[in-house]
């Protein structure tokens, strides 16, 4: 299943229960390289995990064109005010170029560190102090975090959403993340249309699949953000009678004036919400695996915009994940559900998805970096391969149509470029712009892997 693990800031006006005095003894002593757990290290499989990534610290790896485009304007001159962020992207002073190797031995040594002693110092010692401080002295937006933030962060593991779709079932990121349950709805009113029989070439398909993007963008907007703070009614948003009634909506010649209003899902629970989109900056990583014995992963990582926020600790750079709430906590009389609240975390448009075939095998693990566009992203690529029959490179390849609930955004350079004249006599208000995805997929069929890395990013499918 595709599961995803989420950080959560915590706070002295609202803290989770603390664990008892034995569990956080236990937590500082634990150990990562397993030796003193168990005998001779039997079974232990930290060195194996963590030594691959400590020799490319080490060794250092090729910087690549769009990581150099990177460090240039404001991106640049933020990096260069942290002295530890400085060193190492401008070494010397003098900015990196495309093609020279880019090590890190700082981290590498604090992946010894965790390796050697667990991942307690991460929180309760010295590299969690290193945060703190880091954060606390931010030179011009010094933050509020405190030792006792780390401490109490847990991991939580989220259900996933699934969805059927033809003779399929989609599985993705449920909230805080709005993506497993945007994708649901967008298949969920297409499969009402017969898209295995629209020329995916033809301006008929991508009105379609426009419409359905801003009828699902408008519930996402009302009704996801961290379900430890708000009832989201996840299962009447993907519900089969919501997302066709939802589908009835969509008009084969014309365009619903924008924004579109949320929807009323059954069974619907909670206070009453406002609509509040926040921006979603696209400067994510995600990575599909398919291993040897057919286990699959579908990972999507993020720490917000590039670089984060800017701010370097032993190697790794910190987010800033507070750009993914809405800082307007009401709208319209009503609270909005991803206003910042103490100890919540963030609605992401993050969707690392796995879909299944009858039989409950996966046939295709995929994602996408992108921001809100990731929906869109994943959901385009989705029906290239299940509606139209493309590999999943053809389909991580078409040129991308994206709604948000606003203009229509046909991707500059590609053959959807075409089509605006098109969209533009069914009412929709088309602008053509970049569209940055970072599509990365894994196609498996009864003769074997297909891999998909998108040509707008620099990815690589890669197998052996």
């Amino acid at each position: 299943m595709a599961a995803c693990s989420s950080g959560r800031t915590a706070s002295r006006c609202r803290l989770p229960p603390r664990p008892p005095a034995a569990a956080r003894s236990a937590r500082r002593a634990r150990c990562g390289c397993c030796s003193r757990h168990t005998s001779a290290g039997a079974g232990c499989r930290w060195p194996r995990l963590f030594r691959p990534a400590i020799d490319l610290a080490e060794k250092g790896f090729t910087l690549s064109p769009q990581l150099a485009g990177l460090l240039t304007g404001d991106a640049a001159e933020r990096l260069k005010r942290d002295p530890r962020a400085r060193d190492y992207f401008f070494p010397g002073g003098r900015t990196l170029q495309a093609g020279e190797t880019l090590r890190n031995l700082a981290f590498a040594d604090t992946l010894r560190f965790i390796l050697s002693n667990g991942d307690a110092p991460f929180y309760l010692g010295p590299i969690g102090a290193d945060i703190v401080a880091a954060a606390r002295g931010a030179s011009g937006n010094a933050g509020r975090l405190a030792p006792i933030d780390l401490e109490v962060y847990r991991v939580v593991e989220r259900q996933p959403v699934c969805v059927p779709y033809r003779a399929w079932r989609v599985c993705g990121m449920g909230p805080p993340s709005a993506g497993g349950i945007g994708i649901g709805q967008i298949l969920g009113m297409l499969e009402h249309v017969k898209m295995p029989t629209i020329d995916p070439g033809a301006g008929d398909a991508w009105h379609l699949f426009a419409e359905a993007g801003k009828l699902a963008m408008a519930d996402r907007d009302r009704y996801v953000a961290d379900p430890d703070f708000i009832l989201v009614p996840t299962t009447s948003l993907i519900d089969s009678g919501y997302t066709t009634a939802r589908a009835r909506m969509i008009l084969a010649d014309r365009a619903a004036p924008v924004p579109v209003p949320p929807g009323n899902p059954p069974r619907r629970v909670g206070q009453e919400r406002s609509v509040n989109s926040a921006a979603e900056p696209s400067n994510t990583s995600h990575v599909s695996i398919v291993d040897a014995d057919g286990s699959v992963v579908s990972l999507t990582s993020s720490i917000e915009g590039a670089f984060g926020s800017h701010l370097m600790v032993r190697g790794f750079l910190l987010n800033n994940g507070l750009a993914d709430f809405s800082f307007v906590p009401f709208a319209g009389g009503h609270s909005v559900a991803n206003r910042v609240e103490p100890g919540k975390r963030p609605r992401s448009s993050m969707a690392p998805t796995i879909v299944l075939n009858r039989a409950g095998r996966p046939v295709l693990v995929i994602g996408s970096p992108g921001g809100a566009r990731i929906i869109p992203y994943v959901a385009q690529a989705i029906i290239g391969v299940l509606d139209w029959g493309l590999d999943v490179q053809q389909a991580i390849d078409l040129g991308h149509v994206v709604n948000l609930n606003g203009r229509t955004e046909l991707e500059a350079g590609t053959a959807v470029e075409g089509l605006q004249d098109a969209l533009a006599a069914r009412g929709h208000d088309v602008v053509v712009m970049e569209q940055p995805s970072g599509l990365q997929g894994i196609q498996i069929g009864p003769d074997g892997l297909v891999g998909g890395s998108d040509p707008r990013r620099g990815g690589v499918a890669i197998g052996r």
